[in-house]
Order: C-alpha cells, then sequence, then structure tokens
C-alpha cells in the first residue's frame, strides 16, 4: 500500500539514521517525496523518542517508514581469494559505520539508496496492536510497536533490492517478551514451578538473549568472509536445483525445517553459501554452543547462528524458552536448519536421530495449532573429508579434539587442497503435523518422523566413486586388485545403482582414466596404496586405514542393503527343506536378517520393505513369478548374478556382532563392570579372528 491509497490524513515519516550524513539523505527525500511531512527519527538500535508517540494522533494519519540502505553489487566468482575479498568489501559498504558515510556519500553516491515500507494508517497499526500484542493503543507499548513495525516494514522494501538472503530478524526478544502469550507462559511457569513470576520473566528473558541469533546482513558477509576457507577450495559443489525450486514455492507459505546429514564440520557453512548464491532467506541453524568460542560465537549469532546448550536437565524455563523462540520463529516464517544425528557421522552411515529438538519444535505447534512446519530431509555427502581420519579414530575410541581457534586454523590449513565434489541433494519434503498423524500417538511417535526423516536422507543421497571403489578393495580384503580387477567390482555395482535410478558419477566409474583418477586421489590422502613394481599396478587399503576406506565405503551401503538381505534369503531357500513353502522361508529369513540389522541401519516401514524385497527380485531375476518354485532354480539365479553384494555389505557387521556375543558368553553371570574394557577386549578378540 502507497501513500496515494491513503488519502485524507496527515503524513508523518518515520526515519531510522546512523549518522548526520544518513539523517541528511533521509530529510532531503521527505521534503522532495512528502513536502509537509513532519519527520520523527528512531534510534539506530530502535530506541523510540517521545516524538514519535506524540505523533501518532488521528486515525488517518500516515505513517511512512524509511531508512538509508548502502548497495554493493554481489562480488563476482573470480576465484577463492578475489570472492573473498569482494565479500569483505561488501560487508564494509553494507555495514556502513557512520565515520565513513561522507566518504561514501561523496565517491559512491549511488550506493546510497533511500528504501521505503508500505505506509500504514494509524487505525491500521491499532487494529494490528491489538491482535498481536493485546496491548492498549494509548501504552507507551503501542509506540514502540510502531517503531517496530517502521522497522520490519523498511527490512521487507530493502530485501526487494538485496533478495531474500538478507532476510534477517529483527529485535525478536523484545517481539516475544512484549505479547501476550509471553505474560501467559510466565504465569504458567511461575505456577509449576513455585517460583516468583518476576524471576521466572526474567530468567526467560534471560535465556532468550543466550539462544536468539541477531542477524545482520553485514555480519552475514563478514561471516561468509572469514569461513568461507574452510569449504570453497576443498570442494566443487553440485546442488539439486529442481528440488530447491520445489521448496521455494513451498517457502510462500511455509517455514521450511531443513534436516541435512551430517558429516564434516562444514557442512553447514557449504550448505548456507548454497543457499544464498539461490536467494534463499539464511536459516536459523540450531547448534551445539561447542562452536560458541571467539570468533565463532559473536559473529556466529550475527551470521543466524543459534547456540543452545549441550545439556541443560531438568531446566523447565530453558526449555520453555527454547519452544517459545522456536515458535515465534515459525510464526515469522523463518526457516531452520539442524543435523538430526545430533553430531557427525564417525562411521560414514547416518547415525541414529536425537529427537529433542523435534520433540521442541512439535510442541511449539501444539501451542500454535494455525501453524505447520515443512520437513526438509537434505542429503550433504562428499568424495572425500580431510577430518575422516580423525573421526575414524574417534569411532575407535580416541578422545576428540576440544573446538578452540587453534582447533579453527588447523581446519582451515587442511582445507587447502581440492578433494573433489561436494553433493547437495533434496528428499521429498513432508508437513510435520501429517506426519505425526500418520505415525499415529504413543511414545515412538517422534521417532518414526524422525526415522522418516533419515530414511529421505539415504533415498536421495548419491553413490560416489570413492565409495564404490573402497568397496571395492575392502571387499577383497587384504589382497591388492588390479585395477581390471577393481572394475570388475564397481561395473555390476554401478549397472545395478542405475537400474535402480540411483545417481552415479558415470564419468569417474565407467572408463580406466576415471576410476584410475579415482584411486589415485584416495591413493594421495593415504587411503590406498599402489604397488606399480611388477608388471602392472595393483591397488589395496593402506595399512591401518581401513577404518577410513569404511567411512566412505560406508556412505553407499544403505543402496546395496535390501540387494544383500536378499542374497541370503535365496540361499536360505536354497536349504530348505522339499515341503517348506520357499516364499514363506524366505519372508522368514528376510524378517530374521532386518531384526540383526534394525540398529545398523534405517529400514523402511513393513510394507514399504515388502515392496522394495519385489523390486530387488525382479532385477535377480525378471521371470521368477513364472519359474517353478524349485530351490535349484533359486541358486541358478543367483549363480547367474554378476556380483555378489552380500560379503562386502554385511561381513563386517555380523562379525562385528559376533565378537560382541562371544565376549558376552565368556563373561557368564559376571556382570559388565568397565564398558572401555569390554571393548578393547572385544577389538583384541576380533583381531585375532581375522588373523586365523
Amino acid at each position: 500500500m502507497t501513500t496515494d491509497d491513503l488519502t485524507g490524513g496527515r503524513e508523518v515519516v518515520v526515519t531510522q539514521a546512523r549518522s548526520h550524513t544518513e539523517r541528511g539523505i533521509l530529510r532531503r527525500w521527505a521534503e522532495e517525496h512528502h513536502p509537509g511531512a513532519r519527520v520523527v527519527g528512531i534510534g539506530p538500535n530502535g530506541e523510540v523518542p517521545s516524538a514519535l508517540g506524540e505523533a501518532l494522533h488521528g486515525d488517518d494519519t500516515v505513517i511512512v517508514p524509511a531508512r538509508v540502505a548502502w548497495v554493493t553489487p554481489e562480488p563476482e566468482d573470480s576465484g577463492a581469494v578475489g570472492k573473498l575479498t569482494g565479500l569483505a568489501t561488501s560487508a564494509v559498504m553494507r555495514m556502513a559505520w557512520s565515520p565513513l558515510h561522507p566518504s561514501m556519500a561523496r565517491h559512491r553516491p549511488d550506493a546510497a539508496r533511500v528504501v521505503v515500507g508500505e505506509a500504514a494508517t494509524v487505525a491500521d497499526l491499532v487494529s494490528r496492536f491489538v491482535a498481536q500484542e493485546s496491548g492498549r493503543p494509548g501504552s507507551n507499548g503501542f509506540t514502540r510497536f510502531v517503531a517496530r513495525q517502521a522497522v520490519l516494514a523498511c527490512d521487507r522494501a530493502e530485501r526487494r533490492i538485496l533478495g531474500d538472503r538478507y532476510k534477517v530478524p529483527r529485535r525478536m526478544v523484545e517481539q516475544i517478551t512484549s505479547s501476550s502469550r509471553f505474560a501467559a507462559l510466565v504465569d504458567r511457569l511461575a505456577r509449576q514451578t513455585g517460583t516468583p513470576a518476576a524471576e521466572v520473566e526474567q530468567r526467560l528473558e534471560s535465556c532468550l538473549h543466550e539462544m536468539a541469533a541477531v542477524q545482520s546482513p553485514p555480519a552475514i558477509d563478514v561471516f561468509r568472509a572469514m569461513m568461507g576457507p574452510m569449504h570453497s577450495k576443498a570442494w566443487d559443489v553440485q546442488v539439486d536445483e529442481s528440488g530447491l525450486e520445489r521448496l521455494r514455492e513451498l517457502n510462500k507459505e511455509h517455514a521450511l525445517v531443513f534436516l541435512p546429514s551430517h558429516r564434516s564440520y562444514a557442512d553447514p557453512l557449504l550448505f548456507a553459501e548454497v543457499l544464498h548464491d539461490r536467494d534463499f532467506p539464511r536459516n536459523h541453524v540450531l547448534g551445539g554452543n561447542n562452536l560458541s568460542f571467539w570468533p565463532m560465537g559473536a559473529l556466529g549469532r550475527r551470521a543466524g547462528i543459534v547456540f543452545i546448550r549441550r545439556t541443560f536437565g531438568g531446566d523447565t524455563i530453558y526449555k520453555a524458552a527454547i519452544q517459545e523462540y522456536l515458535g515465534h520463529l515459525l510464526a515469522k516464517r523463518f526457516n531452520l536448519e539442524w543435523y538430526i544425528e545430533g553430531g557427525r557421522s564417525r562411521t560414514g552411515k547416518l547415525r541414529k536421530p536425537r529427537i529433542g529438538l523435534l520433540r521442541y519444535l512439535v510442541s511449539a505447534l501444539e501451542e500454535r495449532p494455525e501453524l505447520d512446519a515443512i520437513l526438509v530431509p537434505v542429503s550433504i555427502v562428499y568424495d572425500q573429508l580431510h577430518e575422516v581420519g580423525a573421526m575414524a579414530a574417534e569411532q575407535r575410541g580416541a578422545a576428540k579434539k576440544a573446538e578452540g581457534l587453534g582447533w579453527l586454523l588447523g581446519y582451515f590449513r587442511d582445507q587447502r587442497r581440492h578433494i573433489g565434489t561436494a553433493r547437495v541433494r533434496f528428499a521429498e519434503p513432508f508437513a510435520l503435523r501429517q506426519a505425526l498423524a500418520d505415525a499415529g500417538p504413543g511414545r515412538a511417535q517422534l521417532e518414526k518422523v524422525a526415522f522418516r526423516v533419515c530414511a529421505g536422507i539415504n533415498r536421495v543421497t548419491p553413490a560416489t566413486a570413492t565409495s564404490l571403489a573402497t568397496f571395492a578393495l575392502l571387499w577383497a580384503q587384504d589382497r591388492a586388485l588390479t585395477l581390471q580387477q577393481v572394475r570388475e567390482v564397481v561395473a555390476p555395482l554401478a549397472d545395478y545403482l542405475e537400474a535402480r535410478g540411483i545417481p552415479v558419477p558415470i564419468a569417474e566409474l565407467r572408463t580406466r582414466h576415471g576410476l584410475r583418477m579415482t584411486l589415485d586421489r584416495l591413493a594421495e590422502a593415504g587411503v590406498v596404496t599402489i604397488y606399480d613394481g611388477g608388471t602392472e599396478p595393483v591397488f589395496a587399503i593402506s595399512t591401518g586405514r581401513h577404518h577410513v576406506a569404511a567411512f566412505y565405503r560406508n556412505g553407499a551401503l544403505h543402496h546395496l542393503l535390501n540387494r544383500a538381505m536378499l542374497e541370503i534369503a535365496l540361499l536360505r531357500v536354497g536349504d530348505a527343506d522339499p515341503d517348506e513353502d520357499i516364499v514363506e522361508v524366505a519372508w522368514r529369513e528376510l524378517a530374521r536378517l532386518r531384526d540383526l540389522l534394525k540398529f545398523e541401519f534405517f529400514f523402511s516401514t513393513r510394507r514399504e520393505f515388502r515392496a522394495e524385497i519385489i523390486g530387488e527380485l525382479d532385477l535377480v531375476d525378471p521371470q521368477w513369478r513364472t519359474r517353478a518354485a524349485d530351490p535349484a532354480d533359486v541358486r541358478g539365479a543367483l549363480r547367474q548374478a554378476p556380483l555378489l553384494v552380500a560379503p562386502g555389505v554385511l561381513r563386517s557387521f555380523f562379525d562385528a556382532q559376533l565378537v560382541v556375543a562371544d565376549r558376552l558368553v565368556a563373561l557368564g553371570e559376571e556382570p559388565m563392570t568397565d564398558e572401555k574394557e569390554f571393548l578393547e577386549d572385544c577389538l583384541g578378540v576380533g583381531r585375532q579372528m581375522l588373523l586365523q
């Protein structure tokens, strides 16, 4: 709505200036475009002058918000250094420190643009205030509300110039604490905890200030410039563009909750850059406060990171603050992001999901029946990771190195070498309310929703050349393979995955040159050893690097899991008694295997699993429905398969279960008193079994 649509009332131009230069620009603009209007300035940090309250008289008085935006072009992609330099320059311009304004106005007058928010009458603002705040129009609260609305209106106008990537929240804690909802929450918590209401209010406000991200466009650009070296040189990035466009349409009506897989510290930085480059609003990224050290903490909060305490036990007030904050973000349609595994995968497979934040999100929706959230499973997978060696060591029991400035500098140093491609793909998004209804009531409801997210991530995770090459070498155990022997494993795997519609890097797997390059990159990383002292080079997993190789292999195992289980079930059918129903034998064996593996992998619902197995059987033997139910025919179908994957997929997991079972039996009736000692015993016995 423009002032032309609001006739009959006097005008008040509400400005927000940070310097004498900006005040002059706005005054001259007001004199030209709104002659005779009263100009009232609010402070750069939202301070509200008494003059604004005095100006809010008359229902038909028109409020026109305006401020200065310093606009610079987005830096061109001229290499990593050029891009980072451009980002830093852009950040300085957008930050527009007041001492620089006179010089900027002289040398770059075109950079200073007056942005004008949507005008509104006092009567309109009163209606909004009563509806949103349940307040009295004549109170000081109304004046502060008008000031906030002016700032938000200018934000929206500025985004029309800068793009949605700079959609940021303003004075979020003040908005929450000034609402009638907050007052009701304080009263409820005071009764529930037996704590004075004033103390509850103070603690809630303190918790909100502790966690709330206070984004600003300049800080976002500074953060991008500082953190870019953590990912910009290490990987090229391939993005599911069509998936993002579907999400853009959904985002027009709903807040999106991005739930990516977590393999690297660089995940949130790389993903933020993907969204920024495509003009998506910056996510509020919920993460642990272990990364809130200087300078990450102060700058990260201004770039959208919400630092959550890693443990807060029974702190009812802190939990209520998280719930209220998440609900408010959803209501304002700000997008969220967190890593549902709760930490980086140490094995290459998805970890069991943590449902704490999901629980708070659901509780926030229960308090706001008019809202819904769209959950978006996201797969982020890499050809290689610099940090995988440390993660594999942690999986074997090594202490995790504490994060800090020294750690950050070391990470920057490691990330300078290019190591392949990062791939970002989006699974089918789904509405949280409907997912809860589909899961049904009960204690397992949230787990079912979380498992649906993880199943979606697995479904869209591509198989990388690294994962298939390490599969082949680990499948050979301690033998070295020639390039042709690696191809004889990788080629039928690629054929199988393509037949199922799973993306595979064709150029890297279908040619000798591409496969050799993949093996050479693994050799450069120390994962693979190449021996070329004979008639032709042979390749093997380097000594002590099997856990690293397994990390890469495990990223593709979920695509091969059903096929591996079917192979074992068909072998079991081959041993069935003549009077047994071989179909029943197969399903019984599959159910047994699924039960053994349910803590290692994410399975579809039983109905979906059955359909998936039938699809696998169609690939093994397209004529299986017309054949006689003869166990010999079943074994014949297996013999004709170009590759049997069960040994490479399942052996390490069943071997581990066998070792643990053996050592538990050895304990007899004695209780396990030291878990670390027990695991060391398991590793020792497992090594012995492997050598025998």
